[in-house]
């Protein structure tokens, strides 16, 4: 199975904001990543628009013609916004307001109502739903009777551990995305994953449909250029 690539371009928006203008275009960057290699693209606005703005979100929907995927805490003025704009998917994220990146996953269990009901809403109106989760087998079989379509699972204890113990990072998100394909659920990962651990990553984790990745991408592409980032990103995931 092939695994997806979805650029998240916050961080484009983050440089463009620093002053103030339009430069670099948040839809340059969004059509050149698909020109360039990439299955989607990510976005995650935040109520504060510190980086993606709502009017970028309404503009990148008719730029965006693979798949578009928005992150996000899922308050009244998000689900309207995603709503409007009719993503491909939508990844729900248990973010505060102030929070500078995802932190930890949903604890399903304690919010399932919540996301049951909004579950019911994006299905209803078409939409993938995607819950961010940790690697922990019972919150991913909790998204999955809660009416999620895939779960995000939460990479970052697996890139903290990786350099020192790459077989023991992996091990949780292996048993993870068993459990989500035995549930009958799609498996996306996202958060610190980069072209040092990313193909080990993908090459162990099973079932894997989906990875989003932001700020390592932007940060290599100031060394290696936008095009052959995502030509090694995209040879990364090759099993």
């Amino acid at each position: 199975m092939k695994t997806s690539l979805s650029v998240n371009i916050n961080k484009i928006a983050t440089l463009r904001n620093a002053r103030g203008e339009n430069r670099p275009s948040v839809l340059q960057a969004a059509e050149d990543c698909q020109r360039f290699g990439a299955d989607g693209i990510t976005v995650h606005p935040r109520p504060d628009e510190r980086h993606i703005r709502r009017t970028d979100v309404l503009q990148l929907r008719p730029v965006v013609h693979k798949e578009f995927n928005i992150e996000g805490y899922p308050s009244p003025e998000f689900m309207q916004l995603v709503l409007q704009v009719k993503p491909e998917q939508v990844t729900l994220v248990p973010d505060a307001p102030d929070a500078i990146t995802s932190s930890a996953g949903w604890d399903v269990e304690a919010h399932f109502d919540e996301l049951s009901a909004i579950a019911e809403r994006l299905t209803a109106a078409g939409i993938r739903c995607s819950i961010f989760v940790d690697a922990d087998p019972a919150a991913v079989r909790a998204a999955a009777r809660a009416g999620a379509d895939r779960v995000e699972l939460y990479t970052k204890p697996y890139a903290d551990l990786f350099p020192s113990d790459p077989e023991r990072a992996v091990a949780p998100f292996v048993e993870a995305a068993r459990a989500a394909h035995s549930a009958g659920i799609g498996v996306n990962a996202g958060h610190d994953l980069n072209l040092e651990n990313l193909h080990f990553f993908a090459s162990r984790v099973p079932h894997l449909n989906e990875v989003s990745i932001g700020h390592a991408i932007i940060c290599d592409a100031l060394y290696l250029g936008l095009e052959e980032t995502i030509r090694r990103y995209r040879k990364a995931l090759e099993k």
